[in-house]
């Protein structure tokens, strides 16, 4: 028998923490999942206020029963190209965590595919993009029968920066 070696016992225990129920969507070709925890609301999309001077992914605000919502494409917020919403995007609103407390913020998505429960031995580490390429908003990536789904940590999609651009137009 084999004894496990040291990087398997840390893969282990990183799989163990982000096992778990996650909302699956499409941002064009590819699948990503945010945790079940993180996510307040699923509703089709609507009319969005634009706000000037904000970056380009941050589409405006949005009322929802009577509170202020900023709302941001991921599309856009991941450098991919812009898409025509359809009847299938939807903004997901999820609820981001910082020292300084929690902001409610909607993210637009192609489409919602499902939730799956995904196992710790599903999930792998991020792999390494070199350097240049920053990846710590991605906690990991699980494979599937379908293929493999990107998980994001939704508290790191947006730097600290951007976070403080939101709560000002929230």
């Amino acid at each position: 028998m084999r004894k496990s070696t040291q990087s398997e016992k840390a893969a282990g225990k990183f799989s163990a923490k982000k096992a778990g129920k996650y909302l699956t969507f499409t941002l064009g070709n590819e699948e990503y999942g945010i945790g079940i925890l993180k996510i307040r609301e699923i509703i089709g999309m609507m009319p969005v206020t634009p706000v000037p001077r904000t970056p380009q992914f941050i589409k405006g605000v949005i009322n929802l029963r009577g509170k202020v919502i900023p709302v941001m494409d991921l599309r856009l917020r991941f450098g991919l190209e812009k898409a025509d919403y359809t009847e299938r995007t939807c903004i997901i609103v999820v609820e981001i965590t910082r020292e300084t407390g929690n902001i409610m913020v909607g993210s637009v998505v192609d489409t919602v595919s499902e939730v799956l429960n995904i196992k710790p031995e599903e999930i792998e580490e991020t792999p390494m993009f070199g350097t240049e390429i920053k990846t710590d908003y991605i906690m990991g990536m699980a494979k599937t029968e379908g293929g493999v789904k990107i998980l994001l940590d939704i508290d790191k999609v947006l730097t600290d920066a951007e976070i403080g651009v939101l709560a000002k137009v929230g």
